[in-house]
C-alpha cells in the first residue's frame, strides 16, 4: 500500500490510490471550469480506466469521467475470463490471437497476478461430440498452448492441455451424464476473480499516478477542446477543458462522436447455485450441438454460485443502461447444458441472469445496405479500432476485456500523435496494479486466501477491519462469503457512493435478485456509518 494521508475520522493510513466521496468532490471542484488538462477520458469501463492509467503513467495530466460508476457497462458482464486467443486462431485472426495471448501473460505474471489465475476447463467427449470434432478441439488446444509459448507465458502459469479418461472426466465434473462418455479434454486459460474488481484496480492505480477519477459525471457534448458535462448527483453543468479527448464509452461511443457505428452483440449468462451441479473443480466447455467451434461455458465462481454462458446475439434499437435477458437466451443455455448433464437444470433453478453488450465496430456500408446474408455478430472481428474524428476526438472501440491494456496504449498513442502531447512510450506492460505482488509474496500474506484473490496485498488491511469489529466480520447475506468489512473498504477506498455500487459492482451479490434484496438494508447501514470509527 502506498503511503498517503490519514483518514480524518479513524486515523488509518489512506493510500494515494484511495477513491471516496470526499476526493471526488474536491477533484470535481478543481476540474469543472478549471485549468485545461492534457487528456480527458470519457468512460470508466476496463478500456477507459486503462486509458486513464496509461496516460497518467506517461506523466500526462488526466481527468476520467463516467455517467455512472466504475465498470457500470459491459466490463462487469463478462465471463470473467482472460482468453488466450484460441477462438481467434481458429478463425484465422492470427494477430488478434497473439495479442490476446500476450496480454493474458502480462496480466497473469506482471500486472494483476492476484486477480488473474489459471482456470482448468474440461470438454466432455459425449455422444454428441464426434471423433472428428474431438480431434479438431484437441488440435485447437495444442495450438493454444503454442500461443502461450509464443507469448512467453511460463508453463508454471498455464499447464499443458491433456486427454482425460472417462473416470477422470467424471471426477472433475461429477454432474456429467456418464452414459456414452468417452473421456474428456483438459485445457487451461486465464480467469479473473472478478471483472469489475479489475476495473476498480486499474482506476485506483491511475488515481495513484495522479489521474482524477470522477464517477457520476456525464459527458453531454464532446469538442476538440474538452466536454460539456453534468454532475449527476447535483444536476450542475459545466465545462472540462482538455488538450486531447478520448472517447472510451463502449456501446455508447456512437452517441458522442459522429460517424462511429457500433453493432452491439448481447452475451447472456445464467446464475445457478453451485449445489445444482455438484462440486466443480474445473469449468466446462459444452459444445453447442450442430456447431463446430462454439461452446457454452460452465464457470464455478468459488462463492457458492456457477455462471453458465454465453450467447452472441445482435441487438437492435436503443442501448439500455442495463440490458434485459430474454427468455430465449435462457432457454438456449439450459438446452445446451441439458445435453451433457445427468440431472437437467430447470428454469426454476436459475436464480439470476445477466447480459452484457459487446461494442463491436460496424464496418458495413454506412447506408445500412449489405450484400448477401447479414453476418452473425459471432463472426464479427474482435479487433479493436482507434479512430480520430476530423475535430480530433480519439475513439477506441471493439476489442475485448483481455486486451484492454493494449487498446488503451493505442488510444493514448493516437492522442499524443494527434495533439503533440509531450509523452514517452507506455510503461503499463510492466506496471503492477494496486494489490499486485509475486505469488510468493501473496502466499505469505496474513489474510484468508479468498481476500488475497480479491485484494492482493491490501487483503490484510481488509481482514484487519473485520478483526477489530465483530460486526464487520459478519457476512452481508447468508450463503455468500462477502463481509461487511469489504463493503466498508469499498466506500473508504474504492469509490463506492451508494448501495448499487456496493452490491452490483464492488461485490457481485446483486446478480442474484433475492440476495440483493436481502443485502440492501445492510449495505445502507454500512454507507451511513462508513466514516464512523465504531
Amino acid at each position: 500500500m502506498n503511503p498517503g494521508s490519514r483518514n480524518a475520522t479513524t486515523g488509518d493510513p489512506v493510500p494515494f490510490s484511495s477513491l471516496d466521496a470526499a476526493r471526488r468532490t474536491r477533484e470535481l471542484a478543481r476540474t469543472v471550469g478549471g485549468q485545461s488538462v492534457d487528456v480527458l477520458v470519457v468512460g470508466l469501463g476496463a478500456t477507459g480506466a486503462g486509458v486513464a492509467l496509461d496516460a497518467a503513467a506517461r506523466g500526462l495530466s488526466v481527468v476520467a469521467i463516467d455517467a455512472h460508476d466504475l465498470a457500470f457497462g459491459t466490463s462487469r458482464w463478462s465471463s470473467k475470463l482472460i482468453h488466450g486467443g484460441l477462438r481467434y486462431l481458429a478463425s484465422g485472426q492470427l494477430d488478434v490471437a497473439h495479442e490476446s495471448a500476450v496480454e493474458r501473460g502480462i496480466l497473469m505474471e506482471r500486472t494483476a497476478p492476484h486477480l488473474v489465475g489459471a482456470q482448468p476447463f474440461v470438454l466432455p467427449l459425449t455422444p454428441l461430440v464426434s471423433r472428428a470434432q474431438a480431434a479438431l478441439a484437441w488440435a485447437g488446444f495444442r495450438a493454444g498452448d503454442g500461443l502461450r509459448l509464443a507469448a512467453r507465458t511460463a508453463r508454471a502459469t498455464l499447464p499443458a492441455p491433456r486427454r482425460l479418461s472417462a473416470v477422470e472426466t467424471r471426477h472433475l465434473a461429477p454432474g456429467l451424464r456418464g452414459t456414452g462418455l468417452r473421456g474428456g479434454l483438459l485445457s487451461w486459460d486465464g480467469r479473473l476473480t472478478d471483472d469489475a474488481r479489475l476495473v476498480t484496480a486499474v482506476a485506483r492505480t491511475a488515481a495513484a499516478h495522479g489521474a482524477r477519477i470522477l464517477t457520476r459525471v456525464r459527458a453531454l457534448e464532446l469538442t476538440a477542446s474538452g466536454a460539456r458535462v453534468r454532475d449527476e448527483l447535483t444536476g450542475e453543468e459545466g465545462e472540462i477543458r482538455a488538450r486531447a479527448v478520448i472517447n472510451a464509452s463502449g456501446v455508447w461511443a456512437g452517441g458522442l462522436v459522429d460517424g462511429i457505428r457500433i453493432r452491439p452483440s448481447r452475451g447472456t449468462h445464467l446464475v445457478l447455485r453451485a449445489g445444482h451441479l455438484g462440486d466443480l473443480p474445473a469449468g466446462l466447455h459444452i459444445p453447442v450441438p450442430g456447431e463446430n467451434n462454439r461452446f457454452v461455458l460452465v464457470l464455478p465462481q468459488g462463492d457458492g454460485r456457477v455462471y453458465v454462458g454465453l450467447t452472441d446475439e445482435p441487438v437492435e434499437g436503443g442501448i439500455p443502461d442495463v440490458p434485459e435477458v430474454p427468455e430465449s437466451d435462457i432457454g438456449f443455455l439450459l438446452d445446451v447444458l441439458g445435453s451433457a448433464l445427468d440431472v437437467p437444470v430447470h428454469r426454476d433453478d436459475v436464480v439470476g441472469a445477466f447480459a452484457g453488450l459487446r461494442p463491436l465496430l460496424d464496418t458495413g456500408p454506412a447506408d445500412g445496405s449489405r450484400a448477401g446474408a447479414e453476418p452473425r455478430t459471432a463472426d464479427i472481428s474482435r479487433r479493436h479500432a482507434v479512430l480520430t474524428s476530423p475535430e480530433g476526438v480519439v475513439t477506441v472501440v471493439g476489442g475485448k476485456l483481455t486486451t484492454y491494456r493494449r487498446m488503451a496504449e493505442d488510444a493514448v498513442d493516437a492522442a499524443v500523435d494527434a495533439h503533440g502531447l509531450a509523452a514517452g512510450p507506455s510503461p503499463t506492460a510492466a506496471l503492477p496494479l494496486v494489490g499486485a505482488a509475486s505469488p510468493a509474496v501473496l502466499a505469505s500474506l496474513p489474510a484468508p486466501h479468498r481476500l488475497i484473490r480479491r485484494y492482493g496485498t491490501e487483503a490484510p488491511a481488509v481482514h484487519a477491519l473485520a478483526a477489530r469489529d465483530p460486526w464487520l466480520a459478519e457476512p452481508v447475506v447468508e450463503g455468500h462469503p462477502v463481509t461487511l468489512a469489504e463493503l466498508l473498504w469499498a466506500v473508504r477506498h474504492e469509490g463506492a457512493l451508494d448501495e448499487c455500487d456496493l452490491l452490483d459492482r464492488r461485490t457481485r451479490i446483486g446478480v442474484v435478485p433475492a440476495d440483493r434484496r436481502a443485502a440492501l438494508r445492510t449495505a445502507r447501514e454500512v454507507l451511513s456509518t462508513a466514516l464512523d470509527p465504531r
